[in-house]
């Protein structure tokens, strides 16, 4: 290789990649940003793949999975780039000549957006078995410039997510976990850092698979997601070669128990991987990217620019006790609302009196909740009569133990470990690599939808059985769970192949599995099974750091014993994401149905915009606790920000929103028309200073820009 060809330079306008070739072959990743821009780390940075197995281990010990024996052996053999439509694509190939192992890296970007897609296929070429333990989806050394001043300035960004408390991220200088060695020691890094593991079925119980890393002085930002939709994921954070790397994982032995056999000729593919940056504009600016990144390679759907307007029985309404009764006045309510689809939620299958959570499996309603001779189809022929789309909610993925389908299906269709069927709190969990369980499944898709003309299906998913599965001997359960979540989103395409008009949201216990894998295919995401409205104003704030605002179901749910105030609070909280219209609205005053008459009028009015927004916090990232939230969504020529002032709060608030700098801003209330807000602009700092008077209070306003003097 001549001298001119040490390096792979790859990207576009918007993002470049720099991959230098070692005297020996090995590659090291020494930029990734802005094209232009000097490489931050010319020192030692990282293998672009990092592999541990059974016989082969780390060159470093400790509890980072990097600076690998294998992921260190693997040379340069071959590179090529691609454009297919919008993405361009660069592939690298590698090889290992002591084991065989060959490895095959595979960077995507879509054209004009700062972010990067990654994902790794191992094949072994060798004649010995490989029993992998972990590999990395994606390894970046190169996130500061060499040096502690770098590291000095560094916070690391994580995402707390709880069931009721969703989407809290967090931020820390990165010396916490990772402090400044003194200068007489010679190894430059120590042996752990920052790291967060999803463990089970729920990708996001206890954490996002997200994180970042943002420098205070420049605001130069990174922001990374694990495109994973079980909770086998991890990703560590740390000082290595005096510069910040960041390492991505799905599964590994030590975190989850998984081990993967790779036999002579078999090959093996990892879960994806994304990452954002922001050059100096700081974590907005790399979320806004991840944003466009999340639009450009998820599945097509009309339902993405239509947006239609959900009502749903659930929270805060019938609480799964639907029955005809029940129902018919609210599909009433829901329509002289402007709802256009109406969902029966979680119930609808009960004879049992509240005994159906060990019973589900079947999916067919309840006579005693639908008695006459049209059953369920009297309501939802009364949804189709006001025009709007029936729906219902499933959880698919569980048989209850009482369910007469743990009898008639195999054992084999279910998550089994050591030969016994595992059973969390009254319930099985299908393994849908069997097609005994798929095909279960598919029938009953096949008669809501095919049959029944069901437009919308709320799958919920609200067991965690842990580790995993083991179908077959020598398989780890967390091999099983893998395979089992790789099976599920197949399931998913297929039933959108089949029906692609159907709109289907992804729920897990509120946000208990919000994540890219599933996102990348379904249209929206429950954020919250949060029944406070105040406290749901920082998860419904905070939801596009994790969803495209298009996607974000955000609960609104007036109550009769709610004041005017709180109704027109509750209402603002859905306006920049999905209305999840529910609540008792046949019982409120005149005075309150009013206001949620018009915040769905108004929804209708922007929500073309919305697909083309990007999210900003003119506040920063909400607090668990705050008293003033905010969230701007922002397009070419408009920018809409909702602010939520809570009890306590001053009367005031500044709101930064530094893209409009220098332009002078008319501000629209929006939402509600009843709305006492008082703002005042400041063009230099970009600053808009917001009276609410009462509280809790909140507003929808529409900020454009206006000719000077205007």
């Amino acid at each position: 290789m001549t001298k001119e060809q040490q390096s792979i330079s790859w990207g576009h306008e918007a993002l470049r990649l720099k991959i230098r070739l070692d005297d020996d072959g090995s590659p090291r990743l020494t930029h990734l940003g802005p094209p232009g821009a000097a490489d931050l780390n010319p020192g030692t940075p990282l293998p672009l793949v990092e592999v541990t197995a059974a016989g082969h281990g780390r060159n470093w010990s400790g509890s980072r999975l990097v600076d690998t024996g294998l992921g260190g052996r693997l040379r340069h053999r071959a590179h090529h780039a691609t454009r297919e439509g919008d993405w361009h694509t660069l592939t690298v190939q590698l090889h290992d000549p002591e084991t065989g192992l060959a490895a095959e890296v595979t960077y995507r970007s879509p054209n004009g957006v700062p972010a990067l897609r990654s994902e790794v296929t191992l094949r072994n070429e060798g004649r010995a078995t490989l029993h992998l333990e972990s590999v990395s989806s994606l390894v970046v050394g190169c996130l500061t410039p060499s040096g502690p001043a770098a590291i000095d300035a560094a916070d690391l960004l994580w995402a707390e997510n709880d069931w009721l408390a969703e989407c809290r991220w967090q931020r820390q200088p990165m010396r916490r976990t990772t402090p400044a060695l003194s200068a007489r020691v010679d190894y430059g890094h120590g042996k752990a850092g920052f790291a967060l593991n999803g463990r089970g079925t729920w990708s996001s119980c206890g954490h996002l698979p997200m994180g970042g890393l943002t420098d205070r002085r420049s605001g130069r930002t990174w922001l990374w997601q694990i495109e994973h939709n079980g909770g086998g994921w991890r990703w560590e954070c740390g000082e290595r070669d005096k510069a910040a790397y960041a390492a991505l994982f799905g599964p590994t032995d030590t975190h989850h128990g998984w081990r993967h056999p790779l036999e002579p000729g078999a090959a093996f593919r990892t879960v994806p991987a994304a990452l954002s940056f922001s050059a100096e504009d700081g974590p907005d600016a790399a979320f806004a990217a991840l944003t466009r990144y999340r639009r450009a390679g998820r599945r097509p759907h009309a339902d993405h620019r239509r947006l239609p307007v959900i009502f749903n029985d659930y929270m805060n309404c019938l609480m799964g006790d639907p029955t005809t009764d029940k129902l018919l006045p609210l599909v009433d309510a829901a329509a002289e609302a402007g709802a256009e689809y109406f969902v029966i939620d979680a119930g609808w299958y009960d004879d049992d009196d509240g005994g159906w959570w060990s019973t589900v499996g079947a999916w067919e309603p309840a006579a005693s909740r639908f008695p006459g001779e049209r059953g369920i189809h009297e309501v939802l022929d009364r949804i189709r009569e006001h025009g709007m789309v029936p729906g219902l909610w499933l959880e698919p993925e569980v048989i209850g133990i009482h369910s007469p389908m743990a009898k008639s299906l195999p054992d084999e269709a279910f998550f089994r470990r050591d030969g016994v069927r595992v059973t969390e709190t009254g319930r099985h969990h299908l393994d849908l690599r069997h097609p005994a369980a798929r095909a279960h499944l598919d029938q009953v898709v096949d008669r809501l939808v095919g049959e029944w003309g069901v437009g919308y299906l709320k799958l919920d998913h609200n067991i965690d059985p842990g580790s995993g599965t083991s179908a077959h001997p020598g398989e780890t359960p967390g091999a099983g769970l893998l395979g089992h979540n790789r099976a599920h989103l197949d399931w998913l395409d297929g039933i959108l192949d089949r029906y692609p008009h159907l709109v289907v949201e992804n729920c897990s216990s509120g946000g208990m599995r919000w994540d890219h894998a599933l996102l990348s295919r379904l249209q929206l995401q429950s954020t919250s099974d949060q029944q406070n409205l105040q406290l749901y104003a920082p998860i419904a704030a905070s939801a596009p750091t994790a969803v495209t605002p298009e996607q974000g179901a955000v609960w609104a749910y007036p109550q009769p014993e709610d004041s005017l105030d709180e109704v027109a609070f509750t209402m603002a909280s859905a306006l920049l994401g999905r209305i999840h219209l529910s609540g008792r609205i046949p019982e409120l005053r005149p005075e309150a149905r009013a206001l949620v008459h018009e915040a769905v009028a108004v929804y209708k009015a922007i929500r073309a915009d919305l697909p083309q927004a990007v999210p900003s916090w003119p506040l920063g990232l909400p607090a668990w606790d705050a008293p003033w939230i905010a969230l701007a969504l922002h397009t070419p020529a408009t920018t809409y920000l909702t602010a939520w002032r809570r009890p306590g709060a001053e009367p005031s608030a500044t709101l930064r929103l530094p893209h409009l700098r220098g332009s002078h801003i008319h501000a629209d209330p929006l939402y509600p028309s009843t709305s006492q807000a008082t703002t005042t602009w400041d063009p230099g700092t970009g600053g808009l200073s917001l009276t609410l008077p009462s509280a809790p209070a909140a507003v929808l306003l529409r900020l454009a820009r206006r000719e000077t003097g205007a």
